[in-house]
């Protein structure tokens, strides 16, 4: 019967086994590549999946700790990689896997394929298709957001001196690479629409992927696109895209040609616009001038403005007929009227004779009776009316006096008269 004591448990193999892979240098740091195969949920801190050869042969379960912290890429099923870990065992179950400390995409770059992605989720959003905005003709403020030790802001200062003197450039300094420039480049963004700029330049010079990988971050991107101001991008030189430049209104490749972009209408574009609408006045008002001369010469020349008074000749004379007229018409009537007149006068005569005979005829009477009893009819027979003093009528002789003066009253008038005795 074998001795007992030669024989390992399996947990004593395994820790056998751990302890000498933790042991061995070429185990503590392997670079392996192959395809990503298994991939877990990704939900958690961790990423599990499984690396494989590309014939499927061989397979090698991995992990990655705190894997969003340390890939600038979505890793997906099937993509072959780069990878740099540490093998270790797994005492519980007795595998062995690796515990991945690095990994980037094989055959290409990490930022370039995080790029690409980025790129797509956005596209599929429809950001990049959103309507640009209208550049203004006449801008009165510029905003350049960019590095304030740079050429850009001065390239720019430049031009827009050169092109549109009255346009105001205004510098909002910002970080352009490294970990600060998102931070600090959406900290000038945010203040944009509040400060009343017609147009926005944001930009730098040029560089690798990884200097220009600030304007590829997906706030930023989202924050340009979002912009009410019109925003012109200056990121790199022609060659470089960033996604900056995808949802910029207008892209540019130098400063100058930002600036350019900026003051689509110079100031020598405005005076030559204003010497051709200056010309065209002149010519259309010559013009006018004589087509109105042309017209006036024609009125002037006619018959009627040369002998003018045959304008109104055939009214003076409308007008003497209507007065003759008139006068014919007001004599007629006025007979007529004089003519009644008469009528109702003759009328009037007769029945007012007619009215007034009987008062008349007793009137005749009564005065044929007065006429009797006048006294002018006595005095006329001889007989004289004495007044005394106080132009009473003396009736007796004891009514006078010696010395009392009188009038005598005859038919045909008063004498005055004296007693001057009895």
């Amino acid at each position: 019967m074998a001795d007992s004591s030669q024989y390992l448990t399996v947990g004593a193999l395994t820790g056998y086994l751990k302890a000498k892979f933790d042991r061995d240098p070429y185990l503590a740091k392997v670079y392996l590549t192959g395809e990503i195969s298994n991939l877990g949920n990704r939900k958690g801190r961790h990423l599990y999946f499984s690396l494989k050869d590309p014939d499927g042969k061989s397979v090698i379960r991995a992990t990655m700790f705190s894997y969003a912290s340390r890939l600038k890429f979505e890793p997906k099923e099937g993509m072959k990689v780069l990878a740099i870990g540490r093998v270790q065992v797994y005492e519980p179950s007795g595998s062995y896997s690796i515990i991945l400390d690095q990994m980037t995409p094989d055959g290409i770059g990490d930022l370039f394929l995080a790029l690409n992605q980025l790129k797509e989720k956005l596209s599929q959003e429809g950001l990049f298709a959103q309507e640009k905005k209208v550049l203004p003709l006449l801008p009165k403020k510029i905003a350049v957001i960019t590095s304030p030790t740079g050429a850009v802001v001065e390239d720019v200062a430049k031009t827009v001196e050169r092109r549109l003197p009255d346009a105001q450039v205004i510098l909002l300094p910002a970080v352009v690479q490294g970990e600060g420039a998102v931070p600090s480049l959406l900290k000038q963004l945010n203040r944009i629409d509040n400060l009343g700029f017609d147009t926005v330049i944001i930009g730098r010079g040029g560089g690798s992927i990884e200097d220009l990988w600030a304007f590829n971050d997906e706030a930023l991107v989202r924050k340009v696109a979002a912009l009410k101001t019109p925003v012109i991008a200056s990121v790199g030189h022609e060659t470089d895209n960033t996604l900056v430049d995808l949802v910029a209104d207008r892209r540019a490749a130098t400063p100058t040609a930002a600036a350019e972009l900026a003051t689509p209408v110079t100031r020598q574009n405005i005076l030559d616009r204003l010497f051709e609408l200056k010309t065209r006045l002149v010519v259309a008002g010559r013009q006018t001038i004589a087509q109105r001369q042309q017209v006036l010469d024609q009125i002037v020349n006619r018959p009627i403005m040369q002998q003018p008074d045959r304008l109104y000749a055939a009214y003076q004379q409308e007008v003497d007929q209507l007065t003759s007229r008139l006068g014919r018409g007001f004599s007629r009537q006025l007979e007529q009227k004089q003519y009644r007149f008469q009528q109702a006068k003759n009328s009037l005569v007769k029945e007012q004779q007619q009215l007034l005979r009987p008062y008349q005829e007793a009137l005749a009477l009564a005065s044929t009776k007065l006429d009797l009893v006048s006294p002018l009819k006595i005095l006329s027979a001889g007989y004289t009316i004495v007044k005394g003093p106080k132009n009473q009528v003396i009736k007796e002789k004891a009514d006078l006096q010696v010395g009392d003066r009188v009038h005598l009253t005859f038919a045909d008038g008063e004498v005055p008269a004296q007693i001057t005795g009895e």
